[in-house]
């Protein structure tokens, strides 16, 4: 395979440099299950898991390598074989954060060094504007664009107005409303998928994600499954990740999809993804204003005048809270990682200890 077809360039061979005169190769991670992790090279496909040195080396899931991910690897050409020795810098990054009980414990990583977000919503059922929000200030530090996905005007007798809609939250990110179905509408989107490129689909279960990739492939390879006219929500059908090669050049990765996303970006990239409302905070008679409840709040006016829907308005607070409720969180597992981290050291040198006289190690 070709390795520029595979989406590789400067920035990664830049950084693979450190890996050379050791007799290892790049790959890039195409699939996994479990500790098995298959790959595309220069020498095909190979699969293989990662060294322990690595492992023991790994702080968090989130430093094992995920769809995208471009690794150094040992090959065994005879058996297609690979041992991954290290793991390259990630361009840009699709995360989302694991909670158990309020308590962050880890951050999994969607898909690495993609190039293009499609988020896709279902027009079958009531878009979910404040869903779209949410997805928004995900992707805004995700180092990847943006682009929107409505999915089946062939069930919606409103798709003007459901493109009004994400229009008035999504500014100047590109919308497009599409029939993945009936193959319509999704010329616009191969134009993002040219050779080297990567596109990742996200968005809740049921929304077409899977049809759309097997309109762009022209064949029927991912499974798709029926909506429950009940709920309008559809079943997992997608129940892991994978890097697929289109023939038309281009690569794409499917995605389970999502009931709810954690976030896992910052409030810099909450002002982004609202920018109408950064734009209003500017004029607020303090600097520190919450916009809550303070006089002179240029925000809250917008509010009582009608410039500000008081949805959107709710969402960017409800946003803001969990961001600033998560940074607290990031920085209490900072703290239990550093001291594991301690502990380890502590341990492996008590193991380890030189013995002087005898000149050895115990």
């Amino acid at each position: 395979m070709n390795l520029e077809e595979l989406g590789w360039n400067s920035f990664f061979c830049e950084h693979f440099r450190q890996y050379e005169g050791k007799g290892l190769s790049p790959a890039r991670i195409s699939s996994q299950e479990k500790n098995m992790y298959t790959a595309y090279s220069e020498f095909d496909e190979l699969t293989g898991r990662v060294s322990g040195k690595f492992r023991y080396n790994a702080a968090a899931k989130s430093d094992f390598p995920t769809i995208g991910d471009w690794v150094a690897v040992k090959v065994d050409l005879n058996m297609r074989k690979m041992i991954i020795r290290g793991l390259l810098p990630r361009k840009s990054g699709f995360f989302r954060t694991m909670l158990d009980n309020d308590r962050i414990i880890g951050e999994q990583a969607i898909s690495a060094n993609v190039d293009t977000v499609f988020l896709v919503s279902g027009l079958d059922t009531s878009m979910s504007t404040r869903l779209i929000e949410r997805y928004i200030t995900q992707v805004s530090s995700s180092g990847a664009e943006l682009v929107i996905v409505l999915n089946k005007t062939d069930l919606c007798k409103k798709v003007e107005k459901r493109i009004q809609e994400a229009e008035l939250i999504a500014k100047e990110i590109p919308i497009y409303a599409v029939s993945a179905l009936n193959r319509e509408g999704l010329e616009p989107l191969r134009e993002y998928l040219s050779t080297g490129k990567t596109v990742t689909l996200v968005g809740s279960s049921g929304v077409g994600k899977s049809t759309i990739i097997n309109s762009l492939l022209g064949t029927e390879r991912q499974m798709v499954g029926e909506v429950r006219e009940y709920d309008a929500q559809g079943r997992h059908i997608t129940t892991r990740r994978e890097l697929i090669i289109l023939p038309t050049g281009g690569m794409i990765i499917d995605n389970p999809g999502m009931r709810f996303l954690s976030l896992s970006s910052d409030e810099e990239s909450l002002d982004e993804s609202f920018g109408d409302i950064k734009e209003l905070a500017l004029h607020c008679k303090f600097k520190n204003c919450r916009h809550r409840n303070e006089i002179g709040c240029a925000v809250l006016e917008a509010l009582e005048n009608g410039t500000l829907s008081k949805e959107r308005y709710e969402s960017y607070l409800r946003l803001q809270r969990e961001l600033r409720h998560l940074a607290i969180r990031k920085e209490e597992k900072a703290l239990r990682n550093s001291r594991k981290i301690q502990r380890k050291k502590k341990k492996r040198r008590k193991k380890f200890s030189v013995n002087e006289e005898e000149g050895y190690i115990e």
